[in-house]
């Protein structure tokens, strides 16, 4: 399958305006299952919680 690497982005963070965690990961491009953006709830070390992070372009 065609595997593409994407970036997630905290968007919590994002929003308070503190340093945005991000992590590397791949999805797979042809997928019907995944036709909008990923998010998953990931760790983010600034804010000491698990928080949503979305993929960005």
């Amino acid at each position: 399958m065609a595997q593409e690497i994407i970036t997630l982005e905290c968007t919590e963070a994002k929003a308070a305006g503190m340093p945005a965690s991000r992590y590397m990961t791949t999805r797979n491009k042809k997928s019907p299952r995944t036709p909008n953006r990923l998010e998953k709830k990931k760790y983010n070390p600034f804010m000491k919680r698990h928080t949503l992070h979305r993929e960005t372009k």
